[in-house]
C-alpha cells in the first residue's frame, strides 16, 4: 500500500486542501498520514479524512519515514519557516526522508521563490498528485 505524507502547520489550511483532493483523485485505501507542526493542522487534516496523524517534531522526524511520498509547502523543508513552526530538525527529517518529495511553491514573508509560474494551489495540488499516481503507477 502507498503511503503519503501530508505535511502542514499553523491553521492547517493547505494541509487540508491536499488531504481533501488526495481523498476525491485517489484510491479510497491510500494511507494518507496528517503531519500537523501543531494540533490544529494535525485535526484540521483528520477532519479531512486522513488515515491518522501526529503533531510536533519528534512526531514528524520518526513518521516521515514511513512515507513514499510526502506532499507538503516547500517551507517544510526550510528551517525556521511557518512562523517559526518548522523547526531546523523537522526542516532536516523532511529533506531526508526516504520518500519522494512533492514540495509546493507557497512563499513565506521570510522567503520567495523565483521563477515559478503563479498557479491556484488547486492545479499545484493537482499537479502533485499527477506525479503520485505516475511514479506510483497508480489508477486514475
Amino acid at each position: 500500500m502507498t503511503i503519503i505524507a501530508v505535511i502542514d502547520g499553523m491553521g492547517g489550511g493547505i494541509g487540508v486542501q491536499i488531504v481533501t483532493q488526495l481523498r476525491q483523485e485517489l484510491p479510497l485505501d491510500m494511507e494518507i498520514l496528517a503531519l500537523g507542526a501543531n494540533a490544529v493542522a494535525t485535526d484540521r487534516m483528520m477532519q479531512a479524512k486522513a488515515s491518522r496523524g501526529a503533531s510536533g517534531e519528534n512526531a514528524i522526524r520518526v513518521s516521515v519515514n514511513l512515507a513514499d511520498f510526502v506532499l507538503a509547502p516547500i517551507g517544510v523543508v526550510i528551517p525556521n519557516s511557518m512562523m517559526g513552526e518548522i523547526t531546523p530538525a523537522i526542516a532536516e527529517a523532511v529533506a531526508m526522508a526516504r520518500g519522494y518529495k512533492l514540495l509546493l511553491p507557497i512563499n513565506q514573508p521570510h522567503f520567495e521563490i523565483v521563477g515559478i509560474e503563479w498557479k491556484a494551489l488547486t492545479k499545484q495540488i493537482s499537479a502533485a498528485i499527477a506525479v503520485v499516481r505516475e511514479r506510483g503507477r497508480l489508477a486514475a
